[in-house]
């Protein structure tokens, strides 16, 4: 017998960008330890992926007159120093 268990990806929601699993704010804690992960030998990549996501949310949560701009950068910039 065979046993498959599928890993739920916690990925954004938009337009609250919310993750689909916790419902935190994305990019939550689980998001956070694997981007860590799997951009490791690469840092700058991440922080461009990241830029480009935090320039969408911004896009979507300022519609709903959401987060400053420091709020934006401490939810998805600000970790990604943590190599």
């Amino acid at each position: 017998m065979t046993i498959t268990t599928t890993t739920a990806e916690h990925l954004h929601e938009r337009p609250r960008w919310d993750c689909r699993i916790c419902k935190q704010p994305w990019p939550c804690a689980e998001a956070k330890a694997v981007l860590l992960e799997e951009f490791h030998d690469f840092p700058s990549v991440l922080t461009i992926y990241l830029s480009t996501q935090m320039y969408d949310a911004m896009g979507d949560l300022t519609s709903y007159g959401m987060p400053t701009p420091l709020e934006m950068y401490k939810r998805f910039l600000s970790w990604a120093n943590s190599f």
